[in-house]
């Protein structure tokens, strides 16, 4: 699958954009500033309906603007498919699909996307809300009806808050609390099967992490990654250096019952700061690197190659079960980040993908495996088009 031609209106610094893209490598060519990440982030938006680089989609719309349009046209196996996003200010996002009115969910659906960034170092030496973004992301592309799980989770996970937040001010007793536990149900319905999809994942990504990074960082090193639940007692959000407690150490059967006695077990503490404290907006994927934590023990470049690795892996993972196909392979300016063995290893990496899209301040730092189709951008407009 490919992404033929991409339309822009009101997205980031663009008015309007039509871009032509091309099987093999593309490269987005200009200096910092000019809009070449937007172009690929609207591509990522379509696929993983989110951002790499913020977390709501009120800053993607042009200021002064209430509505932003992505539009791009795809090319899979012969065919050719319109997909729309209509992003609003106010009120819900819409979206079409062949011209068609269409639930923003389905979108994933038909494009699947891998974006390398340099914000990806903090996968490794961030906070937990970013690992647990790439999960989720990740799982949507996968599994795009879990959008809609997660929704559903984030609707109920803010109205639980509110009530807790209510009650704290009020002062109100934990047995005066009956509606807290109609919220306590739903929030064990839709977080344990979160928590049991992001398992599965992790074991699906497991050994794709482990070749991927071997791959880049020779046979020496061991990449192992695991979740780490809050309702199993750990409090990744608050205490980094406290030992993990692993989804291994829990059968998935068991979620519901372990998810339901960790609501009990912190409702004073709830009550008395106004936030649900356990489930899994408070997880962490727990990243270990030759059996040590890779955040706090990682190099700089051992960080990189982590990074690259779990990017590696989704699109393996990708490639290998989604329906549609080979995965879009987006490079964000990350050449300049690597010395050049890594360089080389990531070029290797993902130079046989159906479509590859790169951008880059300065040619020269681009693999020449991976010049292929140039366009130059400046100051929001696509100033060059050639070969």
């Amino acid at each position: 699958m490919i992404v033929a031609h991409l339309s822009l209106h009101d997205f980031r610094n663009y008015e309007s954009a039509e871009l032509a893209l091309s099987a093999g490598p593309n490269v987005l060519v200009g200096s910092n500033g000019q809009g070449k990440t937007n172009l690929v982030e609207a591509i990522g938006y379509l696929a993983t309906l989110g951002s790499h680089r913020v977390s709501g989609d009120a800053a993607l719309i042009r200021a002064g603007r209430d509505t932003a349009i992505v539009r791009a046209r795809l090319q899979h196996a012969g065919r050719e498919m319109l997909l729309e996003a209509q992003l609003n200010r106010s009120g819900a996002n819409r979206a079409q699909v062949n011209r068609a009115q269409a639930k923003p969910r389905d979108l994933p659906r038909h494009i699947a996307s891998v974006l390398f960034a340099p914000e990806d170092l903090a996968l490794v030496r961030g906070e937990p809300s970013g690992r647990r973004r790439f999960l989720d992301q990740l799982l949507v592309q996968l599994s795009p009806r879990l959008a809609g799980v997660l929704a559903d989770y984030d609707r109920v996970l803010r109205q639980r808050n509110s009530l807790l937040k209510s009650a704290r001010a009020a002062r109100v007793s934990e047995s005066q609390l009956s509606t807290l536990e109609i919220w306590d149900e739903r929030l064990v319905e839709f977080g344990s099967e979160i928590i049991g999809a992001r398992h599965d994942l992790v074991a699906r990504l497991r050994p794709h992490v482990a070749e991927a990074y071997e791959r880049i960082a020779g046979p020496d090193h061991a990449a192992e990654l695991a979740l780490q639940l809050s309702i199993l007692g750990v409090q990744p959000e608050e205490d980094g250096a406290q030992a993990p407690t692993l989804a291994e150490d829990v059968a998935p059967a068991d979620t519901v019952t372990a998810f339901r006695a960790a609501l009990a077990n912190v409702r004073r503490a709830e009550l008395d700061r106004g936030i649900t404290l356990v489930g899994p907006h408070r997880d962490d994927l727990h990243l270990v690197l030759n059996a040590l934590p890779a955040r706090g023990y990682a190099s700089h470049g051992e960080s990189w190659s982590f990074a690259l690795a779990l990017k590696l892996a989704s699109a393996a993972l990708l490639r290998a079960e989604s329906p549609i196909g080979d995965p879009v392979v987006v490079l964000d300016d990350v050449f300049a980040e690597l010395d050049e063995s890594r360089r080389a290893q990531l070029a290797h990496a993902v130079g046989d993908y159906e479509q590859v899209i790169i951008t880059a301040a300065v040619l020269e730092d681009v693999p020449s495996e991976l010049t292929g189709r140039t366009v130059r951008i400046v100051a929001g407009r696509i100033a060059e088009d050639g070969q």
